[in-house]
């Protein structure tokens, strides 16, 4: 469906956005009609039908992530100002439209959990997000399988297919979460410590990032940890998570976003009370 189909809204300059959070709601929902129908177009007819290839570090794309990429490209622009930064891009284009785009920026992925969709683990997702100043302001993140459709807009809440996020009210106690972490990247000494004393009640991992913040988001986990994230895998769902009440942190402290360039470790939990138990008990055991 070309772009001007999607609901009409009235032009408005990035900086009045600011302090409008009903109308970045307004482009958070036209943005979720968007990428349904892109993901109908251009990533459920490939679905278990792709080959795969392998870029320059090693990760793998396909057909599906370039031709998503692609109508994203196209069609964010009229929704709102600002260049279009992509993970299937070089480096240095990736460097340039982060410096130019301040004034505003998309920061897509356009198949995030792209192992799971070459190899038919239905947990996949479309992440995009929208930021002004370098911070994101509206957020979306779509499983075409479920169908299921996480947003957010800054100052105006995150919702999961209309509903408001969180989906139940989370433990506040360590010893009771549920925890998703990826133990690829943490260092061996808190990977043990993971491992044979666990300080939470359970864990998953699902093998995608965006998906995973979601989950946080909604309450399916309390807490949250990943040693190495690109800006792509947490803009948007960083601000889902936030605007459900919870908090996250780079493991030194630092906030998030950080550029293109820098991968960051994530701490993140439901709720704040959790999240200062869960960042207390990793700095004492890393």
């Amino acid at each position: 469906m070309p772009f001007s189909a999607l609901p009409s809204l009235p032009p408005q300059p990035a900086d009045s956005l600011r302090s409008s959070p009903e109308s970045l709601l307004a482009r958070a929902r036209a943005l979720e009609t968007l990428v349904r129908e892109i993901a109908a177009a251009e990533i459920l007819p490939r679905y278990l039908k792709v080959s795969r290839g392998r870029k320059a570090d090693g990760s793998l794309f396909t057909e599906a992530d370039l031709a998503t990429q692609r109508r994203l490209a196209e069609s964010l622009p009229p929704l709102l100002p600002g260049p279009v930064l992509g993970e299937e891009m070089s480096g240095e284009m990736q460097a340039r439209l982060w410096s130019a785009g301040r004034g505003g920026l998309w920061c897509i992925d356009p198949i995030d959990g792209t192992t799971n969709f070459i190899n038919g683990i239905p947990f996949f997702a479309v992440s995009i997000a929208w930021l002004l100043d370098h911070e994101p302001r509206l957020g979306v993140v779509y499983n075409p399988i479920s169908d299921e459709c996480f947003l957010a807009a800054q100052g105006a809440g995150a919702f999961l297919n209309d509903e408001p996020l969180p989906l139940r009210r989370t433990t506040r106690r360590l010893r009771e979460a549920v925890a998703g972490f990826d133990l690829k990247r943490v260092s061996h000494h808190l990977g043990d410590e993971l491992v044979a004393r666990p300080p939470y009640f359970s864990q998953r991992n699902f093998g995608s990032s965006a998906l995973e913040w979601c989950f946080l988001a909604a309450g399916r986990f309390d807490v949250y940890m990943h040693a190495g994230q690109m800006l792509w895998d947490y803009a948007a769902g960083h601000l889902i998570l936030a605007e459900a009440g919870g908090r996250a942190c780079a493991p030194d402290g630092g906030t998030l976003p950080a550029g293109p360039a820098v991968k960051r470790g994530i701490i993140a939990a439901a709720n704040p009370m959790l999240f200062a138990e869960w960042r207390a008990w990793l700095r004492s055991h890393s």
